[in-house]
């Protein structure tokens, strides 16, 4: 695709999402970036979440995986479902109850200032670094389809796509994110329909014909039975779902969004529709995977060493130009749309966890908060700009990958801290969770490296979460106590 034509598709696009931002950031005040005043339609945010989930790493990264892992990754949406049923039925009903703007003022309550501070260190840890991981995607995308005609080096890649986040949240917050995200999964989804609908023409494919040359290619294998291995059915299910109890219940970012909706019957309403959508969007990519491999396989295409690469490369390079630029919408919306609620979150936490902003502060102290909302909107872009440099340099995988195995040790504390104050009547001796919460990822680590020599050849996959969990519920345990004045 031509430079220029790549230019002209992503500033329209921008153009068309800055406009929303400015119709919904009139009159917005730290409620209304915080909440939007809980005035969102719950089908309108369930819709925005398909997006937010899945991302521009499910997008690139999903179909590229298939040719290492097959059809694996559907153990862990199945999973999924199980996740979002604890999220509607147990958790948002508990956010609710106390009206909380950040989730992790439920730690204070039940355990006290450190648990609460620990809290939202590891979700600001844990988000930074599942933002960069997806940011880093769209970065790459637009290097390869646009800036490297140019010779523009990949860290201004990386500063453009993450300025173009900025213009379009600073002003509204969440209230602009419901909207965004939801144009943004529109134009994703009708991406992965559109490409493979074409790959089926290229192929002479009738429907019935490409449901059957998929299922009985080698790419389909959706059951894996050899407990030893990563991608053993029980280990995917069960990450599954409790990576959804962590990387969305206990995840400020996407609860935020839930806690838009007017009410918990709505918000439990957008969570039980959301998640019957998400396994059948899974299902659409991994599809769309091994469609790729099919077709380069079938036109002698050399598959890229990296398979985030796969899809970037057979979509900008061998299939049409209007498919080049459906694709190149479906990448930035994809990325955008979980990236923009992720700066947006990591600014909302930061203010009320540790500014201490609150609703009911008054005009005045509200308007001096505006600016510094401000400066921590821009000081979480500086700080995804110099984790994504990094990541750059260090990674070698593929990035979907990345992701879960991140989650598994920083948002392992936060899955022991909640089960342990849902499960349990105890207090805790609050002063001494932070230096439970930092051993534990550091021995789940040492036993995940550790666990072929010492439990007789298994292999840990993405169940290390439950394990680091389990460490940290068990750290926790040391600490109880049965009254606060114990």
């Amino acid at each position: 695709m031509s430079p220029y034509l790549v230019l002209t598709v992503i500033c329209t696009y921008f153009l068309v999402l800055i406009g929303i931002s400015l119709l919904t950031s009139k009159k917005v005040d730290s409620s209304t970036f915080f909440t939007a005043n809980k005035q969102s339609p719950w089908y309108l945010v369930a819709f925005g979440m398909i997006g937010a989930s899945l991302s521009g790493v499910t997008f690139i990264s999903v179909p590229g995986w298939v040719g290492d892992t097959q059809f694996a990754y559907m153990q862990m949406v199945l999973g999924y479902l199980a996740g979002y049923a604890v999220v509607a039925l147990i958790l948002m009903p508990l956010y609710y109850r106390l009206n909380l703007v950040s989730i992790y003022q439920y730690l204070e309550q039940r355990f006290g200032f450190w648990s609460y501070k620990t809290g939202a260190f590891y979700f600001l840890l844990s988000r930074v670094i599942g933002a960069s991981f997806r940011l880093f995607l769209v970065a790459g995308v637009l290097q390869l389809t646009l800036f490297n005609a140019w010779e523009i080096p990949f860290e201004i890649t990386v500063a453009v796509t993450i300025l173009l986040i900025w213009l379009y949240t600073f002003r509204g917050g969440i209230n602009t994110i419901v909207w965004t995200d939801s144009l943004q999964t529109l134009f994703m989804l009708s991406a992965v329909v559109a490409v493979i609908y074409s790959i089926a023409s290229k192929m002479d494919f009738t429907f019935s014909e490409m449901v059957n040359v998929i299922s009985e290619s080698k790419y389909s294998k959706v059951l894996f039975t050899d407990w030893k291995l990563g991608s053993h059915f029980l280990k995917q299910f069960l990450s599954g779902a409790f990576i959804t109890i962590v990387m969305t219940g206990l995840d400020q970012d996407m609860m935020q969004k839930n806690l838009t909706c007017k009410n918990i019957g709505e918000a439990q309403k957008n969570v039980f529709w959301f998640s019957v959508i998400l396994v059948v969007a899974n299902l659409l990519f991994l599809s769309l995977g091994a469609l790729l491999y099919i077709y380069a396989d079938a036109n002698a295409i050399t598959i890229p060493g990296k398979t985030d690469d796969l899809f970037p490369l057979l979509a900008t390079q061998h299939f049409s130009l209007f498919i080049g630029v459906v694709f190149l919408l479906g990448i930035i919306a994809a990325a955008y749309s979980s990236a923009d609620s992720a700066l947006t979150s990591l600014t909302t936490s930061f203010c009320v966890d540790f500014l201490n902003f609150a609703p009911e502060n008054t005009a005045e102290i509200r308007d001096k908060q505006r600016f510094q909302r401000l400066m921590i909107h821009i000081g979480f872009s500086v700080v995804l700009f110099a984790v994504i440099l990094v990541f750059k340099s260090l990674n070698n995988e593929a990035v979907i990958s990345s992701v879960f195995k991140a989650a598994g040790y920083t948002y392992g504390p936060l899955l022991g801290l909640y089960a342990f104050g849902l499960f349990t009547d105890y207090q805790l001796r609050d002063n001494w969770v932070p230096l439970v919460c930092l051993l534990s990822p550091v021995l789940a680590y040492l036993l995940n490296i550790y666990s072929q020599e010492l439990l007789f050849g298994y292999k840990f996959g993405f169940e290390i979460l439950l394990v680091n969990g389990l460490i940290t519920f068990a750290g926790l345990a040391l600490l109880k106590r049965k009254s606060r004045s114990e």
